[in-house]
C-alpha cells in the first residue's frame, strides 16, 4: 500500500492513524503512535526525550498496552516526518505480534507503507 489517505483505510485502522496523528500534534513531539490490542482497546504515545529516559512514539505506546496488560497487538500506527519506522520501534511492536500490521504515516495522516510480517520459511 502506497500513499493512502486514512479515510480509505479500514476504520479501525483509520482510527489508530488519526489518534498517532493527534499525539504527535498535542505534544509536538517528532512522532506519534497508537497500538489497538487484542481486545480492540487503543493505546497512545509521543516520542519521548529526557536525558534518563528515551522512547519512540511506537516504543512508548507498546510499553504503555504491556503495562495495561494487553494480551497482544493487532495493529499499530506511526506518525513521522521521517517517512518510515526504526528497527528498534518495529521490533518493539514484533515482540508482542509478530503478524500485527504496522502503518507508517506522514504528518498529515496518509498511510505511506504498511510493515506486514515477512512470511516464515
Amino acid at each position: 500500500m502506497s500513499g493512502t489517505p486514512s479515510g480509505d483505510l479500514d476504520p479501525e485502522d483509520a482510527k489508530i492513524v488519526t489518534l498517532a496523528r493527534s499525539s504527535r500534534a498535542r505534544t509536538g513531539a517528532a512522532e506519534g503512535a497508537a497500538v489497538r490490542d487484542t481486545d480492540g482497546r487503543t493505546y497512545t504515545a509521543a516520542t519521548v526525550a529526557l536525558p534518563s529516559l528515551q522512547l519512540t512514539a511506537l516504543q512508548a505506546a507498546v510499553a504503555a498496552a504491556v503495562s495495561s496488560g494487553a494480551p497482544g497487538l493487532e495493529a499499530a500506527a506511526v506518525v513521522t516526518g521521517a517517512g518510515t519506522v526504526d528497527a528498534p520501534s518495529l521490533a518493539a511492536v514484533r515482540e508482542l505480534a509478530p503478524g500485527a500490521a504496522v502503518l507508517v504515516a506522514d504528518t498529515g495522516g496518509t498511510v505511506l507503507e504498511v510493515l506486514t510480517a515477512a512470511p516464515s520459511a
